[in-house]
């Protein structure tokens, strides 16, 4: 629309802020609104438009090859992404005040992808939170839009917010053990953790990241815009640790009418969109775990994902419930690397008397559990890393995919955070979304897709329930390591025959 002339940028960015002026103050979805920033960017991009529409049409109804393709379009990043000239404060006191001069790999290809940064979604302190929800001492918590009584999981629990209630057009989470999925999940839109090391993590706030688990991703209220996102994210970079690919996607991507030199993530979208054909999944082998072998899910929850997962049938695939047997052991493994490694990337605030007050409780507990990890506690658990890695690798040498349901309960009011799941007590660490973390630790690329509501029994509170609906649930959709596109692909072909996009909560009618 905006290549087409049918939307202007500046238009675009003033519906945003204005939604978010209006709505906002209801859920602490953003730390900072770079209002002025976002009209500068909208003015220039405006220019542009009217630039690139006097030369040469391409004929294809997009983005010309002057415009790239995210052009014009406002778009919000996770307060963990350093941004030049926008405040970042990673939700902690440390940072509150700092606006940086330089961007993070990810903020500066967002930039490169024409996109318009409209403001930084709500974190807890540092993107750590044992209670995993959103909130700091920075700007407070971020409420569930489908019920504000609620939380919406974390890390990214801001950007999850924001998609829902309609103040961003795309959003930019980081997922280091279900960051992007579980708020995505509680809120009921759409997000991916890629591949591990598909997207490069650099030039941040903190000491370098040794990148075992975290990924940014992308996260949006239909598939295909993840799909664009993701095209303009992925790619290696030289100060990424682990860089995933030999080259870099096109911006443009195959199927956006452009060559690639890379992996196209948009194609394989828009051919499921096209509706070439009824059964879009056929001769794929699926299997289906509500639990794992070990997690306590909630009835409905389990119910509402099973009936998802025998959804895939209707598109042609052949879904199984194959055995799959987790130990629940891998809670702690995955904590004693998680929490040393967030330690080396901002221990060094305990160790300074004019920061270490500063640090709220909960970033401070889980970091001074990082510094307290032996070593050969460390390495046992890299073990259990790699074997559990080769166990799903042999999992999907047998089956195309894997589908669970993303977390055990929905949103949960903060105050009375579970302890006991369907009369079984919980991990009081990953107890609600033991779904999650695994494929974090695997490198597998996972995505949540809304799959239906529920009553919100398990997680109950006083507050009221969008009228008539409940709410949202996740089904997770796991494939192959490096296979992000089929990714896409079968959660497009879910969307298509299954579409969510009408479902909003009554808060987004502002």
């Amino acid at each position: 629309m905006v290549a087409r002339g049918e939307i202007s940028p500046v238009d675009l960015v003033e519906v945003y802020l204005a939604r978010i002026e209006r709505i906002d103050p209801q859920l602490g979805a953003f730390i900072t609104v770079a209002a002025e920033q976002a009209r500068e960017q909208a003015k220039k991009a405006e220019a542009q438009v009217a630039t690139a529409r006097r030369g040469p049409s391409t004929g294809s109804g997009r983005a010309g090859p002057h415009l790239p393709p995210l052009f014009g379009v406002p778009v919000s990043l996770k307060d963990v992404e350093a941004t030049r000239g926008i405040r970042t404060t990673l939700g902690s006191r440390i940072f509150a005040d700092t606006v940086p001069d330089f961007d993070s790999v990810v903020a500066e290809r967002v930039r490169a992808s024409g996109a318009i940064i409209i403001g930084k979604t709500n974190t807890p302190e540092i993107a750590i939170h044992l209670e995993t929800v959103t909130d700091n001492e920075v700007r407070g918590p971020c409420r569930n839009p489908w019920d504000i009584s609620r939380t919406t999981g974390g890390s990214s629990g801001g950007a999850a917010a924001a998609l829902a209630a309609g103040l961003c057009a795309l959003a930019v989470g980081s997922d280091g053990g279900g960051s992007i999925r579980i708020p995505a999940a509680f809120c009921g839109v759409f997000g991916m953790k890629p591949s591990q090391g598909r997207v490069p993590r650099a030039r941040g706030l903190g000491k370098a990241d040794p990148n075992q688990f975290a990924q940014s991703g992308p996260m949006s209220n239909c598939v295909l815009d993840s799909a664009l996102l993701l095209q303009a994210l992925a790619g290696p970079h030289p100060l990424d640790p682990q860089p995933y690919l030999e080259r870099a996607p096109s911006l443009r991507g195959r199927g956006s009418g452009g060559g690639s030199s890379g992996p196209d993530f948009v194609g394989p979208v828009r051919e499921v969109m096209d509706g070439a054909s009824s059964r879009p999944l056929a001769r794929l082998r699926v299997a289906w775990s509500p639990d794992l072998g070990h997690a306590a899910v909630d009835t409905e929850v389990t119910k509402a994902c099973g009936d998802a997962a025998r959804k895939f049938e209707g598109l042609g695939a052949l879904v199984e419930e194959p055995e799959v047997k987790f130990s629940p052991e891998l809670s702690d493994n995955f904590w004693n690397v998680f929490g040393a490694n967030a330690y080396l990337q901002y221990g060094h605030l305990l160790d300074d008397p004019a920061k270490a007050g500063l640090i709220g409780s909960s970033a401070r507990s889980a970091l001074e559990r990082g510094r307290g990890i032996p070593g050969h506690v460390y390495a046992r658990s890299l073990r259990a890393v790699n074997e559990l890695r080769l166990y799903i690798d042999g999992l999907l040498e047998k089956f195309d995919l894997l589908l669970t349901p993303t977390t055990a309960i929905p949103a949960f009011d903060p105050r009375h955070r579970p302890q006991r799941i369907a009369g079984r007590e919980i991990h009081s660490i990953t107890g609600f979304y033991p779904f999650t973390f695994p494929f974090n630790m695997t490198h597998h690329p996972a995505a949540t897709v809304p799959c239906g509501f529920v009553s919100g029994a398990a997680g109950s509170s006083k507050g009221d329930l969008s009228p008539g609906v409940g709410l949202p649930v996740g089904l997770q959709v796991i494939g192959r390591r490096g296979d992000d596109a089929g990714v896409l692909r079968v959660c497009a072909a879910f969307e298509a025959a299954h579409p969510w996009l009408g479902m909003r909560p009554a808060v987004a009618g502002g």
